[in-house]
């Protein structure tokens, strides 16, 4: 096992590698705009920005969002179960973490566990990643970074016919289909996709607390059976260069299958698992001149919570208690439903881009976003709601002096919320561009996000092998955060190298903490007599310092990568038991994650293209709280692609590979933490045929509307 391990670090250190900020072999530069709210060149963003290409993305040929962040990043790290992704970014999880869909906020359950099952990672263009807080352009919950998720467009004259689908291990299916049409001044792009997995299980031990022995015939899973379906359409409407309208809709369903007992002597589960998302949106673009463009957005969601009763079942009738300390029982039978919470969202975005004198543009806008939450068995009161309204405006200038160049972007934000007030988060960038192989950036921004109604009200049971209740606090505070970074970028003839040190403090951190049963609520205690309670509390502060290094190297058709991240964080936290504080490791950080990869790509003919790819990733020790640590781990990858035949208007692909090769799997009983949740070695094979009628036609309005103000940076190449 050791040998393993060493030879896998060995690999990842000898293998020039993976800077996702700016991997791809195009002769077309990398443009983003997730950094700054306005289009860049990726080599000369002020802000450190990391991109995913189509490129990688078909290369990598991932299976879920998670699998293609936490294989293709080394910042990433996730513990995935039945209630979402617990995602972590450089020491702060998904909470802290602002996830956009073409820069709209996703929307799943307001206490920070999104579905990413929600994006198709079929219908992806690229991933925009922006590391460190952005509240000053983004708002509340942007603290560790941002994730952009731009997905595919039609632009074609015509019809477009897409069909993807795959399979692997464990009845793994993942199916995509697209529709597409443009006529004329009209298009619209129809996007269906399913999954399905029927789950497995790595052991039949789990752990209990006490002096009870463990089960050692638990049916639990390690990942249960689930299915999900989600269907999208987006309609688009351009009356002439300068203006474009569009309409969407998205529809999601999605069910986990849970095993009749979770241990073999006791039926305690007796529901799966439901979800049912929905949202709409609408909104325009007026492009006021070469330079200047206006956006108007407004977008509804609904992310609804649901148990689906498998056999009959007693379950506590909140809304009928009036306040009594025992709840009344009502019967739910098979096939019924009982509602655990239903999330609504709507949001309204203004925005300008405007290009003003001296070399100065100006990103400025103004959003109202108002939340809504019916739990009537999760939050004290049943119902509760917030609202946020928010003014923002930045402004960028650069200079050019011989070959090199400075650029500078500085932006504030002024955020009122309907319950804490207003508060003002300031942010600061700068790049230092010295002649063509040097880049040096430095960022100082600071992040806030408010408590969630999930941190404020929460009321929570968990049958476990005894009582765990979970509570909300309602003296909670507002989080905020100082964020500084410096890095520097080496890249020359086809050999990048990138260097990144940051520093994160939050103050007032919010997370769970375990209390004494005496500082709960007494009537909780009473009636549910728990093994243990934990409770949403502000942490005096915490702190994360990191380095992330991404090296790549490309020759010809080959290319290499390799990402190390070294992370260590630190909070201070109160001690009821001993009336004292004292320094905890913020719970999932694990202090060294990597990620390498080989791939090489060669077209043999007309008729046929393969890629091959050989990818790595690995992870130290997790540190959690309770609960056990999660276990290092090193997972190995071998993926194919096959492109077939030669037509303008037809492709074929073929994806084949094998995940996990050396077979590793975590043992781990249930009920303690694991540092992966991998079956071992699986196996997988996609078909992908597109077809698109007529030509490419120039998409005048979308050509990048700051082309004056990037003209000189193209230039450069």
């Amino acid at each position: 096992m050791k040998l393993k391990w060493l030879v896998g670090w060995a690999l990842m250190l000898l293998t020039p590698s993976l800077a996702a900020q700016s991997y791809q072999q195009d002769t077309i530069p990398e443009i983003v705009v997730t950094a700054t709210g306005t289009t860049h060149l990726l080599k000369n963003v002020p802000v450190q920005t990391e991109v995913i290409t189509r490129k990688m993305l078909d290369n990598y040929a991932g299976r879920s969002l998670e699998d293609i962040l936490g294989g293709l990043t080394a910042s990433f790290a996730f513990n995935e179960d039945d209630m979402g992704s617990h995602m972590q970014l450089n020491g702060l999880g998904n909470s802290y973490i602002l996830i956009l869909v073409d820069g709209k906020r996703l929307h799943g359950d307001v206490g920070g566990e999104n579905d990413l099952a929600l994006i198709d990672p079929q219908n992806i263009e690229k991933i925009e990643i922006v590391k460190g807080a952005s509240s000053a352009l983004y708002g509340s919950d942007a603290i560790a970074g941002v994730i952009n998720i731009i997905t595919r467009k039609h632009r074609q004259e015509g019809l477009l016919l897409e069909n993807s689908t795959r399979g692997g291990s464990y009845f793994d299916v993942r199916q995509h289909d697209a529709i597409g049409l443009k006529y004329g001044k009209f298009s619209s792009l129809t996007n269906f996709q399913l999954q399905h997995s029927d789950g497995w299980q790595n052991t039949s031990v789990e752990h209990t607390t006490g002096t009870q022995e463990p089960v050692t015939d638990s049916q639990n899973k390690t990942v249960n059976r689930h299915t999900n379906a989600q269907v999208g359409e987006q309609l688009t409407f351009t009356p002439n260069d300068r203006l474009e309208f569009y309409a969407g809709g998205t529809w999601y369903w999605k069910r986990i299958y849970r095993p009749n007992g979770k241990y073999a002597q006791f039926d305690v589960h007796t529901y799966d698992l439901q979800y049912r998302n929905a949202s709409a949106s609408v909104g325009g673009k007026w492009k006021v001149n070469a330079t200047d463009v206006v956006t108007l957005d407004i977008d509804w969601n609904k992310h609804a919570y649901l148990y689906y009763f498998t056999a009959t079942t007693l379950v506590e009738d909140y809304e009928k208690s009036k306040g009594t300390l025992y709840y009344p029982y009502y019967p739910y039978l098979p096939s019924q439903t009982e509602l655990q919470s239903d999330q609504q969202r709507t949001m309204a975005s203004l925005k300008g881009v405007f290009s003003l004198p001296g070399e100065n543009r100006l990103n400025t806008g103004a959003e109202y976003r108002f939340d809504w939450l019916n739990a009537p068995s999760r939050v004290v009161g049943g119902k509760v709601s917030d609202w946020t309204a928010a003014l923002y405006a930045q402004d960028e200038w650069r200079h050019d002096f011989g070959r090199n160049q400075i650029q500078l972007a500085a932006g504030v934000r002024l955020t009122w919320n309907g319950q804490f007030g207003v508060k003002v988060t300031p942010k600061v960038s700068a790049m230092l561009g010295l002649g063509l192989p040097w880049r040096i950036r430095a960022t100082w921004s600071q992040g806030f996000k408010t408590p969630t109604p999930k941190e404020l009200y929460y009321r929570y049971v968990k049958q476990m092998s005894g009582t765990y209740l979970y509570l909300g606090n309602t003296g909670l505070r507002p989080q905020t955060s100082n964020y500084f970074s410096l890095g520097g970028e080496y890249t020359l003839s086809g050999l990048s190298v990138i260097v990144t040190g940051y520093y994160n403090v939050v103050k007032d951190m919010i997370t769970l903490v375990t209390i004494p049963n005496y500082e709960a609520p007494a009537e909780y205690i009473i009636q549910y007599d728990p093994v243990k309670t934990r409770q949403y509390q502000n942490v005096d502060d915490a702190r994360t310092m990191g380095v992330d290094v991404n090296v790549r190297y490309s020759f010809r058709d080959w290319a290499f990568g390799l990402g190390y991240s070294w992370l260590d964080t630190e909070a201070n936290q109160y001690d009821a038991t001993h009336d004292r504080m004292r320094q905890v490791i913020i719970d999932g950080t694990a202090h060294h994650k990597g990620n390498c990869f080989a791939t090489w790509n060669h077209r043999f003919s007309p008729d046929y293209r393969l890629g091959a790819g050989v990818y790595g990733r690995m992870s130290s020790t997790r540190y959690y709280q309770d609960d056990g640590n999660g276990k290092g781990y090193q997972i190995w990858r071998i993926s194919t692609t096959h492109d077939l035949g030669h037509s303008e208007r037809t492709t074929w692909r073929i994806e084949a590979g094998v995940d996990n090769i050396f077979n590793y799997v975590d043992r781990t009983p249930h009920g303690l933490h694991l540092g992966t949740t991998t079956p071992g070695t699986t196996v997988y094979l996609g078909l992908t045929v597109r077809f698109n009628q007529g030509k490419k036609v120039k998409d005048k309005f979308n050509t990048t509307i700051n082309n004056n103000y990037n003209s000189k940076q193209y230039e450069e190449n």
